[in-house]
């Protein structure tokens, strides 16, 4: 790994200091004796495995390799991962990186409640060829249990009840109930997790590891890539890279640049997903964050203010190097008009196993810096609490509770708080004067977040892509997308504890066709719109500026009649 940063001058002075700090007073040693005192000496000592988990797996490469040689020689098509946040976005990052490797099984991803999107990944596999693996650190997360209850009860339909559990791998905390579930259905595994790491730090445990060794990835290199992360993580401050980085967050965010907006080479785009989460989760609290924008299209530099820095991880051997130059060249004009820029440079997209340690040690760093605990997530609970209680209403009366919307026209519902919905009746009985208004509300350091609660298929992400960045083109502040439920478990914390920075359209639908859960009278449609529901809920009572408009059940004809009014309000 290559680090290179361009920083004003004012900043990079402090970065400085900051390092002869930690080398002088002995913080990194702290770091690594889990030193509580080094945040806010609450239990943060307790969520450090992580630290080692990398020489405990390689420990375990032998098994690893048993595992491998039968996910194999069993010649499955599917390898269908159910989980949700820390469960889902390592090995998202894997499907998408390295796609199929040969003699092993494609790697798909479920980590949504909605049930066209459920419906798309039953409707692709073979049942007889496919090996599911839930994967649940708590084993009581709302998401990954009712999916494993709809793709189990269809395996027992398919392959009988006494074949179903062979097809099935669990990944959960000990004496979880996901263990319990497990083993009462006869899963081929179940793989431990450990009580002292968090979801969003759980890359190199077993919720990464395991499903990189039944896709084929190699894992005994990948290792050692994080090996190599670790061992540069010890270094002395000023030849330490995760130290530096994690220290530039951290200041940056304590003098107003607290937003860092992640570029990558094209192969290993979806790095910026798994690094929104970790960052967004572990800061955005207490009124403090770095809010991550990802997937945001590079600009010119006028087009940012002075909240930002920006990481961009470029990797040596793209194949794609056209793109790669303009890239370069792009990056390398924002560093000029004095934004900071750190650039990381890895040698191949095995290199991302280095980067996971690397960025959780420069997190926990920036944790330190601001003073916060970056190991807890409250607010990711208060959206849970909230959609627990809806559903556990529905299962008692058969119906959520409804809002009333304040505008109903041109096909679209909206909602807001009374008093929000006051305020943007100033911009006129439309929805083109309503969404003007509600994005005449962002200034200088804000943010405008798209929250979608609707299938994540590629057109809809492209249609919601396009409203993102014409807001972006036309209020140039920072940007952000995320598909619910996805989004609650990562970015979610910092839209509701971060800074109240925010504005947030959240975008639901109709569904055109549902899902039952089996053995519940909740359906998946149901799920997610508790879900929304809560997330909003939560939004509005933290005081946060969040607009909801629900589109009919066509979405990619609500999308694109959106995308018009979002054009007009913001002509």
């Amino acid at each position: 790994m290559k680090l290179h940063f361009q920083l004003p001058s004012q900043l990079l002075s402090a970065l400085d200091a900051a390092a002869a700090d930690w080398q002088t007073n002995h913080k990194l040693d702290r770091f690594w004796q889990k030193d509580a005192s080094l945040w806010t000496s609450d239990g943060e000592e307790k969520w450090l495995g992580w630290t080692n988990i990398v020489e405990r797996q390689q420990a375990n490469l032998p098994a690893l390799a048993e595992l491998a040689i039968d996910v194999r020689d069993g010649k499955y098509e599917s390898l269908v991962l159910l989980g949700m946040g820390g469960s889902s976005l390592c090995p998202e990052v894997l499907s998408l990186t390295f796609g199929r490797q040969a003699g092993y099984p494609a790697l798909h991803i479920v980590d949504s409640t909605n049930p066209a999107q459920v419906k798309s990944v039953r409707d692709k596999i073979d049942f007889e060829k496919t090996l599911f693996i839930v994967a649940s650190k708590s084993g009581s997360t709302l998401e990954p249990n009712v999916l494993k209850q709809y793709f189990f009860q269809e395996a027992k339909i398919l392959l009988g009840s006494e074949m179903a559990g062979s097809h099935f791998i669990a990944i959960t905390d000990p004496g979880s109930k996901m263990e319990q579930v497990a083993r009462a259905d006869k899963f081929r595994y179940i793989f431990y997790g450990d009580p002292e790491i968090g979801g969003r730090y759980s890359a190199l445990s077993n919720f990464g590891v395991v499903p990189a060794t039944c896709a084929g990835l190699d894992v005994a290199r990948m290792l050692n890539e994080a090996s190599g992360a670790v061992a540069a993580a010890k270094l002395p401050a000023a030849e330490n890279h995760a130290l530096q980085i994690g220290l530039l967050m951290g200041l940056a965010a304590n003098h107003g640049r607290d937003k860092i907006t992640i570029f990558t080479s094209p192969e290993i785009h979806d790095l910026g997903a798994w690094m929104e989460q970790l960052i967004a989760e572990s800061t955005g609290k207490g009124g403090k964050g770095i809010t991550p924008v990802d997937r945001e299209a590079v600009m010119a530099p006028e087009y940012y203010g002075n909240d930002r820095i920006f990481a961009y991880i470029r990797l040596t051997d793209t194949a794609d190097t056209s793109a790669q130059a303009d890239l370069d060249k792009k990056v390398a004009a924002i560093a000029a008009a004095g934004h900071p820029v750190a650039t990381i440079g890895i040698d191949s997209r095995y290199g991302i196993f280095g980067q996971f340690f690397t960025w959780e040690v420069a997190t926990a760093v920036a944790g330190s810096v601001m003073g916060i605990n970056p190991f807890n997530q409250p607010d990711v609970e208060s959206a849970k609490v909230e959609a627990r209680a809806l559903t556990e209403a529905y299962e008692k009366t058969g119906k959520l509770p409804e809002r009333t919307a304040f505008y109903e026209g041109e096909g679209v519902k909206l909602f807001a708080t009374a008093e929000y919905a006051a305020k943007l009746a100033a911009g006129g009985k439309s929805l083109a004067g309503i969404l003007s208004a509600h994005f005449g509300q962002l200034k200088a350091g804000d943010y405008f977040a798209a929250l979608a609660y609707l299938p994540m298929f590629p057109e809809h992400e492209a249609a919601v892509q396009q409203l993102r960045h014409r807001v972006l083109e036309k209020k140039r502040v920072a940007t952000c997308v995320g598909f619910g439920p996805r989004f609650l478990h990562s970015t979610g914390q910092d839209y509701k504890g971060g800074p109240n920075t925010g504005v947030f359209l959240q975008i639901t639908s109709g569904h055109e066709a549902d899902l039952g859960i089996p053995g519940q009278k909740l359906t998946f449609g149901v799920v997610i719109d508790a879900q929304a529901e809560g997330d909003i809920a939560v939004l509005e009572a933290r005081g946060r500026r969040a607009l909801r408009v629900h589109l009919g059940a066509d979405v990619a004809a609500g999308l694109a009649k959106l995308n018009r009014a979002v054009e007009a309000a913001l002509a």
